[in-house]
C-alpha cells in the first residue's frame, strides 16, 4: 500500500529535497505540499493523507498548532514533526499536541523515508536515544508547573515500574534486562499502558511520565 506524504515546511528547498527523494520510492507519494499551518490543515482534511511531515517555525500558524487541529479533527493523518532538535523549544510541546514523533533535520533523507514508514504504521518515532536527548533538555531546563497531571489510577505497580522505564528512555529490551523480565513480557505490559492511559503510542507513554511525576527533573 502506498503511503500518502503531506510536506509542510516553509524552506521549498527542504520540500523539494524531500519530495525528490520521494518520487524514487515505489512505496510513498507526496500528494501535497503546505508552507504553513493552516495550508497543511487545510490539504489534510481535502486530501486525507496519511502522515503530513510538520516544520515547527513558520509564519502564521506554527507546526504546534496545526499540529493539534491534524491530531484532534476528524481525520486519521499522523504527524511527524520536522525540527531542528538543538536549536527547538518547541519539540515537548508538538508531542503534547498529538505528533507521533519527530524528524532531525540533518537525518539523511533514508533514514527520513524509514521514520515515515514507522510512524505510517502505527509506531511511533521516537528512538530510545532521542528519547534521551528529549530528557537531558527538559530536565535542564528550571522546573514548572506541567500542563495537567498525568491520571495513573488502575495501572499495578508493575506497569507504574515499565512507564518509569519508558519515560527514562529505555528500549524494551533494557526494560527487560532491568525488571528482569523477557522482552515479550515488557512489550505486553507496554500494551497493557497504551490501553489503560488511553495513549496513542510510546511518545505520549513518555509525556505521561513525566506528567505524572515518575521521570523526575533531578533524573
Amino acid at each position: 500500500m502506498t503511503i500518502r506524504v503531506v510536506l509542510t515546511d516553509d524552506q521549498p528547498l527542504v520540500r523539494a529535497a524531500l519530495q525528490m527523494v520521494i518520487t524514487d520510492t515505489a512505496d510513498i507519494e507526496v500528494v501535497g505540499e503546505a508552507s504553513d499551518g493552516v495550508e497543511a490543515v487545510r490539504l489534510t482534511e481535502e486530501l486525507a493523507p496519511d502522515v503530513v511531515v510538520m516544520d515547527l517555525r513558520m509564519p502564521g500558524m506554527d507546526g504546534i498548532e496545526a499540529t493539534r487541529l491534524i491530531t484532534t479533527g476528524t481525520g486519521s493523518a499522523r504527524v511527524v514533526v520536522l525540527t531542528t532538535f538543538d536549536d527547538d523549544d518547541y519539540v515537548y510541546g508538538a508531542l503534547h499536541a498529538g505528533a507521533s514523533g519527530f524528524l532531525v533535520k540533518d537525518m539523511a533523507l533514508d533514514d527520513i523515508l524509514a521514520a515515515i514508514r514507522i510512524v505510517a504504521a502505527g509506531d511511533a518515532l521516537i528512538a530510545p536515544a532521542v528519547t534521551r536527548r528529549l530528557i537531558k533538555e527538559f530536565t535542564a531546563r528550571p522546573v514548572t508547573p506541567l500542563p495537567r497531571r498525568a491520571e495513573l489510577g488502575g495501572i499495578t505497580h508493575r506497569e507504574r515500574e515499565v512507564l518509569t522505564l519508558v519515560g527514562r528512555g529505555l528500549s524494551n529490551t533494557e526494560i527487560a534486562g532491568e525488571l528482569c523480565i523477557s522482552i515479550a513480557t515488557a512489550k505486553t505490559y507496554l500494551t497493557r499502558l497504551l490501553a489503560k492511559l488511553d495513549a496513542r503510542d510510546r511518545v505520549q507513554l513518555v509525556i505521561l511520565a513525566y506528567e505524572a511525576g515518575l521521570v523526575a527533573p533531578s533524573r
